[in-house]
């Protein structure tokens, strides 16, 4: 085997194994949705969930001050849309209507869900802890709702520098996980 160094910088594309998620919020009467793929589940019953909004997001500080929003998980099909909500911001930008995304009422949080995602997650904050000096929420989930109308569904994933994969082919190996 031979070996050639990485540049710490690619580590990321290595690492993320989840999903590409959208983060709605809605914080003094405004709605906002952004692009998130720096997300971890941390406990499974209620389900707890990191993730790492970036101090300079517009969603930082509406997640913050609402301490409430929704992780919905777009499929395949949604990828340029959820690209494109990445690359602008809710600070300037209603992404809801330059995007043609629809929305959902919630039933215990004011964050909308998307209707065209797979699945959506209403979510509390639980810990800002490291809020300030690392951008790391946590969040435990209140309800999760899943789109039936979705039988297979391939989600994106990031894997840095613009590039991106699909899930691919699901199988079953013996495992004492739930």
């Amino acid at each position: 085997m031979k070996l050639k160094p990485l540049p710490l910088s690619k580590v990321y594309g290595l690492l993320e194994p989840g999903p590409v998620v959208m983060l709605t919020t809605a914080w003094k009467g405004k709605m906002n949705v952004m692009t998130l793929s720096w997300h971890t589940m941390m406990d499974f019953e209620p389900p707890l969930i990191g993730c790492v909004v970036g101090a300079g997001d517009y969603s930082f500080e509406a997640l913050k001050e609402s301490g409430e929003c929704v992780i919905a998980i777009p499929t395949l099909e949604m990828a340029r849309i959820a690209v494109k909500v990445g690359n602008c911001s809710g600070r300037d930008t209603d992404k809801f209507s330059k995007f043609g995304i629809l929305t959902l009422p919630a039933f215990n949080v004011r964050a909308p869900l998307l209707a065209g995602c797979f699945a959506n997650i209403e979510c509390k904050v639980v810990d800002q802890g490291w809020a300030e000096k690392y951008n790391f929420f946590v969040l435990k989930g209140l309800q999760a709702w899943v789109n039936t109308a979705y039988r297979k569904p391939q989600t994106l994933h990031h894997k840095g520098n613009g590039l991106f994969m699909a899930s691919g082919k699901t199988f079953k190996l013996p495992s004492r996980m739930r």
